[in-house]
């Protein structure tokens, strides 16, 4: 089994992109006593297990109406080797998919770019876990593009130190949504001197003393227009922009917040956030109602209780879904068209409001930990992988330790 990466650490948009929290593990309640309640289970508590080994996972941490937890990149990329070696994954870092080879809708391998040169890859089967379905989109499959082709805006995350955070908290609040006060302020600040072009921004207390992860640029083109991150000269445009931002609301963060007076910032992601692009036409769609009315599934691999939750605007708008969760099915995940492939992360067939709850991180590990389980099983039956049962994988998630039901 080959591994390819494109950075030298695995992680994704979790460390790369910076995203910082572990987001979807646990229910949505109106109640402001409320507890966490975790929902999802499976490969995630082992690496939950391992995080916590290496004091790089905080505690839940209340977001909204449910709880999230704050994670360490560093210790993430070391957690990840681990798990990878343990399970005997040949890992190729900084190689990059150029091409794919195929017969027809049968995938048989694909090209890389390393710093050796070009090296071709045959392959049994293909998982496309670029997030970009772009090992599809390069075999000439159908895909889709956001909402009549607008996608979610690109975010520049960032972490600030030197923050009393103890101040911080006692100042405002526990809440990682800071409140509508702060809201006021930004927009009576936007554009004296610097445009902040986002309004309701969520700060993280980290695993790191005296940190904080925040999450408030909104990337939009200097035309106003949405960025779309599958095009060169946007993605570009993209990460200077979130780079100026960065400064531009630390800015206001130090001149603002009660304990960031002294806060300077140490990081920001390797590149911009990317919460939406393409994704792939399935055997199944995840459709916004499906997500809205908490609905279950015989073939579900994974379920999730987190909000719709869309970046567009001066403020996000999130949806809950009280006390329940969905499930998403293990069809959203095979292509229409296509043989030896399955897709992992967040290019799953999905409508886009339903791609907006779904994208996120803690689902994450049910889809690879089921795409991977589906990949295997259709070698050792050949048997296609549209043919699996999502029933028999979801059975076989459960004796795993998944505890779908």
């Amino acid at each position: 089994m080959l591994l390819v990466e494109r950075y030298g650490f695995c992680g994704g948009g979790a460390v790369a992109g910076l995203s910082g929290t572990i987001c979807g593990l646990y229910a949505a309640h109106e109640r402001e006593d409320a507890a966490p309640e975790k929902l999802v289970h499976g490969l995630v508590d082992e690496f939950i297990e391992r995080m916590e080994g290496l004091g790089g996972l905080g505690p839940p941490v209340r977001y909204g109406q449910t709880f999230t937890r704050v994670h360490d990149p560093l210790a993430w990329r070391q957690v990840a080797d681990g798990l990878l070696a343990d399970a005997g994954v040949e890992v190729l870092l900084h190689a990059l998919v150029t091409d794919v080879w195929h017969q027809g809708e049968c995938l048989e391998g694909a090209r890389l770019y390393t710093k050796q040169g070009k090296v071709d890859v045959r392959a049994r089967f293909v998982i496309d876990a670029s997030g970009d379905a772009d090992v599809v989109a390069m075999a000439g499959l159908d895909t889709r593009f956001g909402d009549e082709r607008k996608v979610q805006n690109p975010t520049m995350m960032f972490r600030m130190m030197g923050v009393d955070v103890a101040r911080f908290l006692a100042a405002h609040g526990p809440d990682s949504i800071l409140g509508a006060d702060i809201a006021d302020l930004i927009g009576a600040d936007d554009g004296h001197p610097d445009p902040l072009p986002r309004r309701e921004i969520f700060l993280f207390p980290t695993p790191r003393q005296g940190e904080l992860l925040c999450n408030a640029t909104r990337v939009v083109g200097r035309d106003g227009r949405e960025r779309s991150p599958l095009s060169a000269r946007d993605l570009t445009e993209a990460e200077q922009e979130g780079r100026r931002q960065v400064q531009a609301y630390a800015r206001f963060i130090r001149r603002h917040l009660s304990g960031c007076e002294n806060a300077v910032v140490n990081d920001t992601g390797v590149q911009v956030g990317i919460r939406q692009s393409r994704q792939i036409r399935g055997v199944a769609t995840l459709t916004n109602a499906d997500v809205a009315g908490a609905v279950k599934n015989a073939c579900g691999i994974a379920r999730s209780p987190w909000p719709i939750e869309l970046h567009s605007g001066a403020r996000p708008k999130l949806v809950w879904t009280h006390d329940d969760f969905y499930e998403i099915p293990y069809e959203c995940f095979v292509p229409v068209v296509g043989e030896r492939l399955l897709v992992a992360g967040r290019c799953l067939s999905a409508e886009h409001e339903a791609m907006a709850s779904a994208r996120l991180t803690e689902q994450c590990f049910p889809y690879g930990q089921a795409i991977g389980l589906a990949a295997s099983l259709s070698l050792e039956e050949n048997t296609p992988a549209r043919a699996l049962s999502g029933r028999e994988i979801r059975q076989q998630l459960n004796r795993l330790g998944a505890q779908l039901g």
